[in-house]
């Protein structure tokens, strides 16, 4: 199975490793050369330049892609890119991290496979305070 992931930051590059671990034949794409130390001892793929730059894709080779990971650091980048590659490139499988919610609900609707840290932080925290031992306050309990 080949994955192009773009964006080779702290998801991006352990995605990388982790798919490339399970044999995967994986590139990714980040505007940063110095990103491919994230990556350790890679044996795959890397291709610098910005993923809004159609060449730059073709040379990761998405379109012989099974699936994408789009992890930018920007949300308009991620949504713009997985679009591309969903409709463009006809890649199969591409998930999107989008940090708004409201954003990643908004695409998740048209078709968009995305997932939001931001709101899995949100119900995650909420429900260890809502675990807490202590009464809310005003609370005759």
């Amino acid at each position: 199975m080949r994955v192009v992931i773009v964006g080779c930051g702290r998801t991006g590059s352990s995605v990388a490793i982790d798919l490339a671990a399970d044999g995967w034949d994986v590139t990714c794409v980040d505007d940063d050369e110095t990103a491919l130390a994230r990556l350790g001892e890679w044996r795959g793929g890397f291709v610098v330049g910005h993923a809004m730059d159609l060449e730059v894709l073709d040379r990761a080779g998405v379109a012989g892609a099974d699936a994408a990971v789009v992890a930018t650091d920007g949300d308009n980048t991620n949504l713009v890119v997985g679009q591309v590659l969903q409709r463009r490139y006809s890649v199969p499988c591409v998930v999107v991290r989008v940090l708004d919610p409201r954003r990643a609900e908004f695409y998740a609707e048209r078709g968009l496979r995305t997932v939001c840290p931001t709101k899995t932080a949100i119900v995650t925290v909420t429900d260890v305070v809502r675990a807490c031992d202590a009464a809310p306050v005003g609370s005759s309990n």
